[in-house]
């Protein structure tokens, strides 16, 4: 708590320390992460086509643009933002542009390819990413739109099972059409849905923190508070049965799970949201026939590599991480187009087989690093539903991220989500640019100085209730 001085001026912050803007810094990481990105895009054309590719100028410029065009914004509308987040993102932005290009090349699209489309759905999010800074100037606002966000997080995961609008690709019906352009609403439905959790879960967290009885070391909740939990359990095993979704239904009850836990501290929400899950899982297994497919496929890849749907696609992105090792094959060196759908689903066994493991590894560090700025966050957040909305943003990265690449290496079942920043998909990176933008306005209000505290000179001193302004 902040103590006013002998003098009768109040520190500048709380406990006497003051966070910099860092915003120098910041430039200069997203130098280095410029350099990651053209340096991996000039790479695949001298390892495919023997040169440097011919509009490296126009592409290096564009991204330059963009990214200054995000430092910008962080300086004028959010300077003490975590300096880290953006270069981060910038670094996997770059990369995963650099290995759609690979792909394209592969597929003999220089031109016009995924890779293109990709850095319009990338300039689409970074005006997103600004227009999010600029528009929530106070994140605690969004709190209002608790019940709004829920409802319109329903909607939207709704939406692709209205007749003549929804529509399936590759057996999950979570795809929409709207004027010959596709997109992915549960991509926006898990930004809302974070506001939705996080505004209940700070308005009702006492009554499920403190209310329960003690069963074996552990405090169970009530009955009369596991309806959120239930519910949240059934809009899961709906999304599941209905889309065939597998990867959305494990991100959006863990979601829940987690920022249950983090809001309340209380284990035995975790033990009860355990058991509902492999109650939900059990029932799935034996209820939907996709979902025992992929089981099977878990257990035994090689099995199944002619059926279909088969493990065509999760076996040849094993060989292909396999074949490249520890350094990788180089690029142009490998195959990583035999990989069904790697542009999306499989970029990261991309990654793999023509970078290798250390590459692989550097980017799951730098999905740590998102995650871990989150969290830093929300440690240093001053407020309840700061706290767990930045905990909820970052969780989101990490459960999606681990969701995917448990799948691609068949750590478990393999599921349809993307690898965020990296694959290819408009829907997803776009809302990736927009959780990183809240996550950046909620440190921003976290680490600037708190306003300074000073003694109304007005109010007679032997007052036992000392009155102060804030400038």
């Amino acid at each position: 708590m902040a103590q006013l001085t002998h003098s009768g001026s109040a520190p500048s912050s709380l406990m006497g320390f003051v966070h910099r803007s860092r915003r120098g810094a910041e430039l200069f990481l997203l130098i280095l992460a410029l350099a990651v990105g053209l340096g991996a895009y000039a790479a695949v054309g001298v390892g495919v086509n023997g040169e440097i590719p011919v509009n490296i100028v126009g592409y290096g410029g564009w991204l330059t643009a963009l990214l200054l065009a995000a430092h910008v914004a962080l300086r004028f509308l959010a300077p003490y933002a975590d300096p880290v987040l953006l270069p981060v993102v910038a670094a996997l932005n770059g990369l995963g542009l650099a290995v759609i290009y690979r792909i394209d090349l592969a597929r003999g699209k220089e031109i016009g390819g995924l890779a293109q489309q990709q850095l319009i759905w990338m300039t689409l999010g970074v005006a997103l990413f600004v227009a999010t800074l600029f528009v929530v100037r106070d994140h605690r606002l969004l709190q209002r739109f608790t019940y709004t966000s829920a409802l319109a997080a329903v909607i939207l995961l709704l939406l692709p099972m209205v007749p003549g609008l929804g529509f399936s690709n590759y057996g999950a019906k979570i795809w929409i059409k709207v004027a010959g352009m596709t997109f992915q609403p549960g991509e926006i439905a898990k930004v809302l849905l974070v506001i939705a959790f996080a505004g209940y879960l700070v308005r009702h967290r006492d009554a499920l923190a403190l209310a329960g009885r003690r069963i074996l070391f552990i405090d169970l909740p009530r009955g009369r508070d596991l309806g959120p939990i239930l519910l949240m359990w059934l809009i899961s095993l709906g999304i599941l049965a209905v889309q065939r979704d597998l990867g959305s239904a494990l991100l959006f009850f863990g979601l829940f799970l987690v920022l249950l836990y983090v809001a309340t501290e209380r284990p035995g929400w975790i033990v009860v949201g355990s058991v509902l899950f492999a109650a939900g899982a059990t029932l799935a297994y034996f209820a939907f026939g996709h979902v025992r497919n992929r089981v099977r496929i878990w257990q035994d890849p090689m099995a199944y590599i002619d059926a279909k749907p088969g493990s065509g696609q999760l076996v040849e992105g094993l060989f292909g991480m396999a074949w490249g090792g520890l350094i990788g094959r180089g690029f142009g060196e490998g195959m990583p187009w035999r990989i069904p759908v790697v542009e999306s689903d499989f970029i990261l066994a991309a990654i793999g087989e023509e970078l290798g493991l250390t590459a692989v590894m550097a980017v799951i560090l730098c999905y740590g690093l998102i995650v871990e700025r989150s969290l830093r966050t929300a440690l240093i957040c001053r407020d309840g539903f700061g706290k767990l909305l930045a905990v909820g943003l970052g969780s989101v990265i990490a459960l999606q991220t681990f969701v995917v690449i448990g799948g691609v290496t068949a750590l478990i079942p393999l599921t349809g989500l993307t690898t965020p920043f990296v694959s290819y998909g408009g829907s997803s990176l776009i809302a990736n640019w927009v959780i990183i933008a809240l996550v950046a306005r909620v440190s921003d209000h976290a680490r600037k100085p708190p306003p300074e505290l000073t003694p109304d000179t007005d109010e007679d001193l032997n007052e036992t209730t000392q009155v102060v302004r804030l400038r």
